[in-house]
């Protein structure tokens, strides 16, 4: 009997929390400020880099900073497409384009195609499986991914800024926050 009472409180407990994770927004919350964070960095940086230097290569092996601009924009619209259910509405390779204005308008329109989609999210859609190839996935894992990815290239950016001498847009916003004397 001891059994039974345990197993139906659980059942009880485990369908009353359905309800609250289907309207939660707390995990999706979390990744939009994440994503929208990153997005600003990038954004500052590629406004800030001079013209000039949009071409710059570390090493032969290695992307321009021209060239992770543009692959960070074409990143944007795959993930983003994928989270929506959609086909990629962009039809250019940014990672070939060298000059800055149309570099910084490319990743403005990617991240505006991608904030509707990240503002839309609940914690339960985030779980709802879609199509990434072959495969289903939990739209939360694509979006989940382009933050990562776009993350993982503001390194690279902040790099070449740094080569270059200039101070990276998120180092600066942490500087100017601190308070005298710290």
């Amino acid at each position: 009997m001891k059994r039974v009472m345990i197993v139906c409180m659980c059942g009880v407990f485990v369908a009353s929390a359905v309800p609250v994770l289907a309207q939660s927004k707390a995990l999706a919350e979390a990744l939009k400020r994440h994503h929208d964070g990153v997005a600003r960095n990038v954004m500052e940086a590629a406004e800030k880099m001079p013209e000039a230097d949009y071409g710059f290569q570390a090493t032969k092996d290695v992307r321009t900073f021209a060239g992770f601009v543009g692959h960070v924009a074409n990143a944007n619209y795959n993930f983003c497409a994928r989270a929506k259910g959609e086909a990629n509405p962009n039809k250019d390779d940014f990672e070939k384009v060298s000059d800055k204005a149309k570099l910084v308008a490319a990743m403005k329109a990617a991240v505006a195609y991608c904030e509707p989609i990240y503002a839309a999210q609940s914690d339960a859609t985030l779980a709802e499986l879609v199509s990434a190839g072959p495969q289903q996935v939990p739209r939360g894992a694509i979006l989940i991914q382009n933050a990562s990815h776009n993350n993982e290239h503001y390194g690279n950016i902040v790099t070449y800024m740094r080569l270059k001498g200039l101070v990276p847009p998120s180092t600066e916003r942490a500087q100017t926050a601190k308070p005298p004397g710290r």
